[in-house]
């Protein structure tokens, strides 16, 4: 029998908004977020079926927002349809739809409680852009004291190419193994079986 990990997830997919899907925009993002929608769909298949908790968090700003007064162009404003999440995504009543006025899901936001009240360790962390606000969210994550995993298939970011940077720079990172880069195969893998022994290890402490 295979012996599993003492690990509570949750499966946090960031900015993953109308927004970002619009054709008419000509978005560098649009293509690549498109991609990982079906590997998301199938993870948070499975989170539902072992019945760990999933969490939309998307952008929701203000016009006058300081980050508005540099290059970036506003965008997923609070209270508009481009702040929604992205008709192809399985959304669920069951689901956190968390709306965040900054790049990580825990910014000013109640996140950590709400967590922690359900018992979760580890956040999975998908969506986009992964240089931008899937990495300040799975930094935060760790600042909260949650173990955190970028989920490499089901991230995306501006270009393929910032997307793998991005992911080289963390796959050896000093702060493993509370921090991982895997895929959803290897992360679901992970937690089902005894393979993942630095895990395995922590959960025990």
């Amino acid at each position: 029998m295979k012996e599993k990990i003492n690990e509570r997830p949750a499966l946090l997919i960031i900015d993953m908004v109308k927004d970002n899907f619009e054709e008419d925009k000509h978005l560098p993002i649009t293509y690549h977020a498109k991609k990982i929608i079906p590997p998301l769909n199938a993870l948070i298949r499975t989170f539902r079926k072992k019945e760990w908790p999933v969490v939309f968090s998307t952008d929701a700003f203000l016009p006058e927002d300081f980050i508005f007064t540099g290059r970036m162009k506003p965008h997923s404003l609070a209270g508009t349809k481009g702040a929604e999440v992205v008709d192809e995504l399985d959304m669920q009543s069951g689901d956190l739809w968390l709306s965040k006025p900054r790049f990580s899901a825990f910014f000013r936001t109640d996140l950590a409680t709400w967590l922690k009240d359900r018992r979760v360790t580890l956040c999975a962390v998908a969506g986009i852009a992964t240089n931008f606000c899937v990495l300040t969210t799975v930094m935060d994550a760790l600042c909260h004291d949650f173990k955190a995993v970028l989920l490499s298939d089901c991230s995306a970011a501006f270009s393929e190419e910032i997307h793998e940077q991005v992911l080289s720079i963390y796959r050896k990172n000093p702060l493993y193994p509370l921090m991982k880069v895997e895929t959803s195969t290897e992360f679901i893998r992970a937690l089902q079986t005894k393979d993942d022994a630095p895990f395995r290890k922590l959960s025990r402490q």
